[in-house]
């Protein structure tokens, strides 16, 4: 996965991790149509780092793992000066050169047209027919200044099979501390509204409803309050506030016993736990009951299980890959989910299971600070018909 932040990240060894996995992904699975999602296209300070997307661009299109993808849709949001519309979202399309059988909807024309040739577009997706892209309202996220969260749509018609893929970024936790004051926090009832908001776009009543994959950065993060009293179940809090203002800016958890050992540190940007291997043993699973923002949404977004660790936030020291940063609770951010008749796709009959991969990519190496994630499945072309084909799909965030 072209992972954002490694875009931007100007250390050519996390860029060669990214592209080098990517690869390895690729040339693993072998899909007929590669679909990349990327949030933070430039990276934190896209000032001074977009420039570096372009040449990133060009030497994926050139590597030899995407010599055979001799189709190519690539949108890139990178026109920062517009503030109103940027949404730094980057979403990528790939066709491998054996297989025919495939169209992009044209929203514009209602219609859709058949994929020739490698583009990219950039700057003015805004007037761009081939997708819709929306930036949230600044009300959804009232305690930033300025946000970039939004999502890109876009259709695809493969295997006598029409699907929209979106790529979506939520917003994230401005402060470990309010997000633990209550349960769920409320934070986790801004993703709510805004995904909500995207779901009902997608499937209103302006284009024919048709199956649809949801994959990018939701921001999903365990419930604070809970996952805290998990790990702390007998630790005594302390808390530390500003001389200035008697607000709080600090919350220690510290053993009862065991010369008071701190077990937690908890400020706005610190999540500094005593033992991070709970995260990563048995993938962290046993901390996913306190994954659930998306319980909001189980009769409209599926996800197959996940068996792989929280995908944030990871350590971008080049030398540290299975390394948590002790800034923010440990989360599986980063997600593919699926409308009910997209699952049916994935999860047909005839689909082998051994053919259905949900995994993270690059676990033992730097990939930035987040972990990307990729879904590999086959569509059956002609479902029904005798003789039917099987293209392999490849979805990654």
């Amino acid at each position: 996965s072209t992972s954002d932040r490694a875009i931007a990240n100007t250390s050519s060894c996390v860029t060669g991790n990214v592209q080098g996995k990517q690869h390895e992904t690729v040339q693993s699975h072998k899909p007929y149509f590669l679909a990349v999602h990327c949030q933070e296209v430039g990276g934190k300070n896209f000032e001074e780092s977009m420039s570096h997307v372009d040449s990133f661009v060009k030497e994926l299109l050139s590597s030899d793992a995407m010599k055979e993808y001799s189709r190519a849709r690539l949108y890139l949001d990178e026109n920062y000066k517009s503030p109103e519309q940027f949404t730094a979202l980057g979403s990528f399309y790939f066709i491998h050169e054996s297989l025919k059988n495939i169209q992009q909807f044209d929203f514009k024309a209602k219609k859709f047209r058949k994929v020739v040739g490698r583009e990219i577009c950039s700057e003015t997706l805004e007037s761009t027919p081939s997708l819709e892209k929306e930036k949230f309202p600044q009300e959804y996220f009232p305690e930033c200044k300025w946000s970039r969260k939004g999502f890109i749509r876009t259709r695809w018609a493969l295997a006598d099979c029409a699907f929209d893929l979106v790529n979506i970024h939520l917003f994230h936790d401005a402060s470990n501390l309010l997000a633990w004051e209550k349960s769920p926090s409320c934070y986790s009832g801004n993703r709510q509204k805004a995904l909500g908001y995207v779901l009902d776009r997608i499937t209103d009543q302006r284009y024919e409803k048709v199956p649809y994959f949801v994959f990018g950065d939701f921001n999903f993060r365990l419930d604070s309050r809970l996952v805290i009293e998990s790990l702390c179940p007998t630790a005594i809090m302390q808390t530390c506030t500003e001389s200035s203002t008697g607000e709080i800016n600090q919350l220690i958890f510290r053993e009862s016993d065991n010369d008071r050992k701190v077990v937690l540190l908890l400020e706005k940007k610190v999540f500094n736990y005593v033992n991070q291997d709970v995260f990563r043993e048995n993938n962290g699973t046993s901390l996913l009951k306190f994954d659930r923002e998306l319980s909001v949404f189980k009769e409209r977004l599926h996800e197959l299980e996940i068996s792989f660790p929280p995908s944030y936030p990871y350590s971008e020291d080049s030398s540290e890959g299975k390394q948590y940063m002790n800034t923010r609770c440990p989360a599986w951010c980063d997600r593919i989910l699926m409308s009910p008749s997209a699952r049916d796709l994935v999860l047909k009959p005839e689909n082998e299971e051994k053919s259905i991969v949900y995994d993270n990519i690059g676990p033992n190496v730097c990939m930035g600070d987040h972990k990307p994630v990729f879904l590999s499945f086959r569509i059956t072309a002609g479902a029904g018909k005798p003789n039917a084909n099987k293209h392999k799909c490849c979805v990654v965030q």
